[in-house]
């Protein structure tokens, strides 16, 4: 007998295993950086930022100007005013004795030719300098008042106070601390680090990483590194004179979805003027997921969206000496669509991978990057009436830089089935004569954000669609008679 169903997955930044012993530590990355210039190693490591992350600075256009870690922290940021205040590490939480870089009163020094922290400080050296200065530029993880990170230039030194020196900001872009080294890079985020807002009632959540497990319903097993979401919900019914009372008294869509995405990036290194040779920003993944949909829904040509979860994740790279904080967010729906007359119990198993991301280049600019390969196995359909529906669940995922979405992706599994012939009978008994079919497909859909200027490349003029990938192949089919 006929099928329909109801498939399902997941998009976006994600989750995994930790990095491994063989990946190098931070300060490895952080001795590639802070090498000479005339060193012929430009490529920084790229891994998840330990826990503590040191806040990096660049003073492009001076005499070691390189981006470099330092003691310097953000005690506090105000997005709507641009001013910072920049503190040092174990700072007494009074003001220093010694006289600011400059005053209320005082001409701010012009980019390039503020004194360095050694000329400021003798004892201070370029690695560690004690106070920040105009033109400077600074990275740093979710800070208070920047929870997704901040990447800023100091535009102006307004003066000392008891939690650090206060500063004008504006914002910066990735380049002014890069330059001209190169780095590429793919890197998990742990579970544990999302944010998770269950929308639905009958929403569960799993995941296990090194000895510490969050185990889901009837102790599934998740495979370490993994997120899942269990989630089951009613659906508006349709009542029918042509089907049985029983069959149309309820319609429901249950199921999981797991999945371990990560973030890639990858920077060219400087190409011409202050525009990067490349630079690149997605997510990929793997999924499983099994979905049930059964009973006749209420449903029109109009899709019907659902909402049942909202996650939020601020994974920080380590990429050389700078934190750059990525910024994940994902609202897991379902979805439903059909003229409201089909009755199904479909059951279905999906299992693949996907990647969405914008890549940029000096010869053809940002380029989106997209793709989606899943299987899906029906485990069991049956259809009851003549009709057509349409079912997924889908997450739509955002990534950015600092708070600055660049890439917007919408990835839903479906399955679509329809039903073509004539009913007759009564409410408790019914037959059906026609054909039927049974599809499974996946929706890849998106653009890329004039934000993603961050890098230092020209701003987009308008967005870009990512690329849509449409795929579809039959599952079952046959007649009825």
């Amino acid at each position: 007998m006929p099928a329909l169903a109801a498939s399902a997955l997941l998009l976006a930044a994600g989750c995994s295993s930790p990095p491994s012993q063989a990946d190098p530590p931070a300060s490895t990355a952080g001795s590639r950086a802070d090498a000479s210039p005339d060193s012929t190693d430009r490529s920084l490591t790229v891994a998840a930022a330990p826990a503590g992350t040191a806040t990096a600075t660049a003073r492009p256009g001076s005499a070691g100007g390189k981006a470099h870690r330092t003691k310097l922290s953000v005690s506090s940021y105000d997005g709507r005013t641009g001013r910072a205040v920049i503190s040092s590490n174990g700072r007494t939480g009074k003001p220093s004795s010694a006289p600011p870089a400059s005053s209320p009163t005082a001409n701010s020094p012009a980019p390039g030719t503020s004194p360095s922290a050694s000329e400021a400080d003798p004892g201070a050296t370029p690695e560690t300098p004690h106070r920040t200065a105009v033109g400077d530029v600074i990275a740093s993880a979710p800070a208070p008042g920047a929870p997704e990170g901040l990447l800023a230039k100091v535009t102006k030194v307004i003066g000392e106070t008891p939690e650090g020196t206060e500063v004008q900001t504006e914002p910066a872009q990735l380049n002014a601390l890069l330059g001209d080294d190169t780095a590429k890079g793919s890197v998990p985020v742990a579970p544990a680090d999302f944010d998770i807002d269950e929308l639905l009632p009958d929403v569960d959540v799993s995941w296990s990483r090194t000895r510490d497990t969050h185990i889901g319903p009837e102790g599934a097993t998740v495979p370490l590194g993994s997120l899942r979401l269990d989630v089951r919900t009613d659906l508006p019914t349709v009542g029918n004179a042509t089907a049985s009372a029983s069959a149309s008294a309820s319609a429901s869509v249950e199921g999981f979805v797991q999945v371990a995405p990560q973030v890639d990036f990858r920077y060219g290194g400087q190409g011409t003027g202050s525009t990067p040779a490349s630079a690149y920003l997605g997510v990929s993944g793997d999924w499983t997921s099994g979905w049930a949909l059964r009973g006749r829904a209420g449903a029109s040509a109009a899709p019907t969206r659902i909402p049942f979860a909202t996650l939020h994740a601020d994974p920080v790279l380590q990429v050389g000496p700078v934190p750059v904080v990525v910024n994940l967010d994902l609202t897991l729906y379902l979805r439903i669509s059909g003229d409201g007359k089909v009755t199904v119990d479909v059951e279905q198993n999906l299992k693949g991978d996907f990647k969405a991301g914008g890549t940029f280049g000096l010869g053809q600019g940002w380029t989106p990057v997209s793709s989606a390969d899943m299987t899906s196995t029906p485990v069991k359909t049956t259809v009851t009436s003549a009709g057509s529906v349409q079912a997924a669940l889908g997450a739509e995922a955002s990534v950015g830089l600092y708070g600055s979405v660049g890439v917007v992706a919408d990835l839903a599994p479906y399955v679509r089935g329809e039903a073509t012939g004539t009913v007759t009978g009564t409410d408790d008994v019914f037959t059906f004569d026609g054909s039927w079919a049974v599809h499974g497909g996946v929706d890849l859909n998106g653009a890329l954000r004039l934000q993603l200027s961050v890098f230092g490349t020209p701003v987009l003029q308008r967005n870009i669609p990512l690329g849509s990938v449409h795929r579809e192949w039959k599952l079952a089919g046959g007649e009825t008679s």
